[in-house]
């Protein structure tokens, strides 16, 4: 009895300490900067999934806590901090804001990860990575910054069209061009007409990330729009928070960096003494004409952007206005942006359902200078000078007929007059916005079921007005007008449904299944005063629809946070295919290890090390044109049409079809390590892919009457990327005062068309008619320049019109031709290194390229003596003319190898330096200023080694730019 007694108090005591010790934990959670309450705040008592999320209020209470427990406070943007639970159950809690904490989510397809969660090769880049200097298009942020990511400005123009490469080109007649997804928005691969970039819409102080997923395993559940990779971009986003408010302004100083290469007034004189008939001697002038300098001009650009992000009755959000004006240093070119954007985040029933809405409007006003003004003051008489008097042209100088008295209609025209008397406009309006709601549905928490709704309209206006006073050898010539508008409607339908759950506290899944749907329309019209004199048809209509409906499904699991699954399909039908080819499916797979977290890596230095495998196919019909596996009829142009007595008639012809074409269809096998080292002060990856495209869709020739035409697209080849990423993080020195951290990447890629039943020629110049320098061969990069083989004499200079027989059959002719390099880097690397010490702020961005050449196709043409004299007209000589001594045209001379040059570069594109006046009343001042295009060094003899596609002709010099500014937050 007594033992019972005693075992009766032992239980009751037990129970009483126990109910004493398990209590409920109520606390209040704060931002430490202004002590203002965060609501949405994610509380779990650690190795649990006991937890809470803070209220409107911050409050937040969950029961059954005892002594010892560890509660982890976790908010998006804010530094994690874990409390130990001691005597006190009433806890006051602030939270530091941390740029670094934006980097732990990652936006992916369809949904998010932490970023330790990935499986796929992504690389995120936040506000504070993206390169600094006058940006004007959103992908200049990233230039030089992602291993394997290759950005080329189209040229110097404000805003200018860009191209992005991801792991080399990925197709022969399709785009090459990664998807851009803004705020889940897939975009419209085809631009905006009036625009010159499909991306000027957005205002790149509006930018919070850069998602670039580069491997199929990771791009698949975007399907056929994915074959080049995809760079999601994220806007900021307001914050349940008091209101702050961002002013920032900046000038922008554009000068001209450098200029072609030709002869002086002085020289251009002694060789027309020297060649020149006693006709052509005496119409040299008596000026001292740089061409280039009267084209080209110092421009002003100016940025200024007003923010708002913070709660508005219990709503949180952002609002933008920006406007941009930037002048072109080529004459009268102009750029002028207005820029507006709204985000908003309520949320509703309980938290339940979240609703994300963005809304981006953007009105632009461009003026475009003729850019044949360039390669009309590069070979433009330098001993003219630009007006004349006497004049019928507006006082401009001009090459005269002596029979007609108007322009010689072999003369070029008056670069000046081409700038100041045409006028080029147009008026761009762009809308971009998208809803999208998250439903955690009620009793079924594990499942949320997404809807998003995009739409992407614009309308543009342009008009090209030419002055009657223009040079030009048609005397009844009065003045023209072309016009056009043009409307395009990009509409997306996404719903999904999410399964989140922890099993066991050890097992991760995550499965995501849904449906899309996206439609493209265009409807665009355009005039002619010229054809509607003449009485031709003067007004053009086109328009075209096509759809693409996908499904879609992903699988995410992790066993412990230590093994990695993902596993990915879509389904993709596009009605530019035949039915029977609609469909395509492309699947995806992948697997990671987080090394670090084992047991016999505990005693480690590394902080991560995860090894990724993954396998993927995706399809690529982008950029093919709508419908041709249909008998589709094309009208005739105004000098084809049929007459009938004194009467034409525009006749229709049917155009070639091609019923079996179908997906391209790309595989890409990848193998990465993430690693992380010395309290993450250093971390990078290193990647190794092999990416092969079948069934690569090009131009094929066909049987005579078996088709309305002797060529059609058909998939006719294959070709392969393989190459190796490397890229790496460091901060040598992190100090309260003083930090110093750097980024280095490289890449390698080889690229080779490893199929391809007939040669592609490529790359036209501007020597002969249509004559082409580069070829899409089996077995060679794609691109690559097919030329003669120079023959030099002993002092090195080249023996004009004497060419290697390769093939020893005494004939040169275009089997002697021989494939010689190409246009694209071997190696691609990027340094970025940034420095601050107390208030002051240094950074520095650096690329290189090495083994891209370049066809120096102004040299080619432009620097040939026959040139300076030709119809008795004289024109200047690019300076390549004492190089080779060519006196002669010929289309063998021009596919001379003595023109394709090695264009490998390094480039110092920005240094910026900045200072951060400290707090005063909650307002941050921060004054900047920075130098952007500072220094080429390059063996290449043309204007710049980076050109698109490897052909220099008439290229828009890019700018050196100074720039100053002020940025304010309050």
């Amino acid at each position: 009895m007594k033992k019972f007694k005693l075992l009766l108090i032992g239980i009751l005591l037990s129970s009483s300490f126990t109910m004493f010790a398990q209590q409920t934990v109520n606390g209040v959670v704060k931002e430490k900067a202004t002590g203002e309450p965060l609501p949405g705040v994610s509380v779990v008592v650690k190795g649990t999934i006991k937890g809470a999320e803070t209220d409107f209020d911050g409050n937040f209470s969950i029961e059954k806590v005892k002594t010892g427990d560890v509660l982890v406070f976790r908010y998006l943007g804010y530094s994690d901090k874990e409390i130990t639970i001691e005597s006190n159950f009433n806890l006051t809690v602030e939270l530091d804001e941390s740029a670094e904490q934006l980097e732990e989510i990652v936006v992916v397809g369809y949904g998010s990860v932490r970023k330790e969660d990935l499986t796929g090769t992504t690389d995120l880049l936040t506000s504070k990575d993206f390169n600094k200097g006058p940006i004007v298009s959103a992908q200049s942020l990233i230039s030089g910054k992602v291993a394997g990511v290759n950005v080329i400005a189209g040229s110097g123009a404000p805003g200018d069209g860009q191209s992005i490469n991801i792991r080399g080109t990925g197709s022969l007649s399709l785009t090459s061009q990664p998807l851009y997804v803004i705020d889940g928005i897939p975009l419209d691969n085809g631009g905006v007409g009036g625009s010159r970039n499909p991306l000027n819409f957005i205002n790149p102080n509006d930018i919070e990330t850069f998602v670039v997923l580069k491997d199929a395993s990771s791009t698949a559940i975007y399907g056929s729009r994915a074959a080049n990779g995809v760079i999601l971009i994220t806007t900021k986003k307001g914050k349940d928070k008091d209101f702050k408010f961002n002013i920032s302004s900046q000038t922008t100083v554009y000068t001209l960096r450098d200029k072609v290469d030709v002869l002086s007034a002085d020289q251009f004189t002694s060789l027309i003494n020297n060649i020149g008939t006693t006709t052509q001697i005496g119409l040299l002038g008596n000026s001292n004409t740089d061409w280039q300098e009267e084209i080209y001009t110092t421009a002003i650009g100016q940025d200024h952007n007003f923010s708002a992000l913070g709660n508005l009755y219990g709503v949180p959000m952002r609002a933008s206005l920006g406007y941009s004006e930037h002048g072109g240093i080529l004459n009268g070119d102009n750029l002028q942006r207005t820029t507006g954007s709204v985000s908003l985040s309520p949320t509703l029933f309980d938290k339940h359902l979240k609703i994300e809405l963005n809304a981006k409007g953007m009105y632009t006003e461009n003026k475009f200078a003729d850019r044949g003004a360039i390669g009309g003051a590069v070979s433009f008489d330098p001993t003219q000078a630009v007006y004349d008097a006497n004049s019928q042209y507006g006082g401009y100088f001009a090459w005269l007929d002596a029979g007609t008295g108007n322009q010689n209609n072999l003369a070029p025209t008056n670069p000046l007059a081409l700038l100041n008397l045409i006028d080029d406009t147009a008026e761009v309006r762009r809308f971009v916005g998208n809803v999208k709601f998250d439903y955690k549905i009620h009793g079924f928490e594990d499942f949320t079921a997404t809807v998003n709704l995009g739409y992407d309209t614009s309308n543009s206006h342009g008009r090209k007005v030419t002055s009657a006073s223009i040079p030009t050898s048609d005397a009844t010539f009065n003045g023209s007008l072309t016009s056009y508008v043009q409307n395009s409607d990009n509409k997306v339908f996404d719903a999904y449904l999410t399964y989140q759950k922890t099993f066991n506290e050890a097992h991760n899944l995550t499965v995501v299944g849904g449906h899309a749907y996206q439609s493209f329309e265009y409807d665009n019209y355009s005039y002619d005063s010229e054809a509607e004199e003449d009485g031709n048809t003067y007004e053009f209509i086109d328009k075209s629809k096509n759809v693409l409906l996908s499904y879609f499904g992903r699988a995410n699991y992790d066993y412990n946070g230590k093994y990695y699954l993902t596993a990915t399909v879509r389904a993709d039908a596009s009605s530019k295919l035949n039915p029977d080819d609609r469909w395509g499916i492309f699947p995806s797979f992948a697997a990671a290890w987080s090394i670090h977290k084992e047991a016999f890596m505990e005693d480690s230095f590394f902080n991560e090390l995860k090894l990724r495998v993954g396998y993927g196919e995706i399809g690529n019909i982008n950029g093919l044109g709508d419908y041709q596996f249909l008998t589709r009829y094309q009208g005739s142009t105004d000098t084809a049409n049929y007459q009938f007595g004194n009467a034409f008639y525009q006749t229709f012809r049917p155009e070639p079809i091609n019923k079996d074409l179908r997906w391209e269809v790309g595989k890409t096998f990848n193998v990465g390590v993430d690693f992380a080292l010395f309290g993450s002060r250093i971390s990078g990856s290193v990647n190794a892919y092999l990416k092969q495209t079948n069934d690569l869709i090009a131009s094929s020739i066909v049987d005579p009457f078996t088709n309305f035409g002797n060529r059609i697209n058909a998939n006719i080849g294959n070709m392969e990327n393989r190459g190796i990423e490397f890229n790496i993080n460091a901060s040598p020195i992190k100090t309260k005062d003083l930090e110093w951290s750097v980024n280095y990447n490289i890449s390698l890629n080889d690229n080779k068309i490893t199929e391809l039943s007939v040669d592609q020629p490529q790359g036209g110049i501007s020597t002969g008619v249509g004559n082409n320098v580069q070829v899409h061969r089996e077995g060679e990069t794609a691109n690559s320049f097919y030329v003669f083989q120079q023959v030099y004499d002993t002092s090195g200079m080249p023996i004009e019109g004497v060419f290697v027989d390769r093939n020893s059959d005494n004939i040169i002719n275009d089997d002697d031709k021989y494939i010689n390099e190409d246009p694209f880097g071997d190696v691609l690397m990027g340094f970025n290194s940034n420095f601050s010490y107390k208030n002051w702020d240094v950074s520095i961005q650096t690329r290189a390229s090495f083994g891209n050449y370049m066809y120096n196709d102004i040299a080619a043409n432009k620097g040939v003596q026959v040139n300076a004299t030709n119809n008795n007209i004289l024109s200047n000589l690019h300076s390549d003319y004492y190089n080779s001594g060519f006196t002669i045209i010929s289309d063998k001379t021009a596919l001379s190898d003595h023109f394709v040059q090695d264009a490998s570069f390094f480039k110092i594109d920005n240094i910026a330096i900045g200072y951060t006046l400290e707090k005063v009343e909650n307002t941050t001042f921060r004054f900047y200023g920075s130098l952007q295009n500072v220094l080429t060094i390059t063996d290449y003899d043309g204007l710049d080694p980076e050109i698109s596609l490897g052909i220099d002709n008439n290229f828009y010099p890019r700018p050196r730019s100074f720039v100053l500014g002020v940025n304010v937050n309050f």
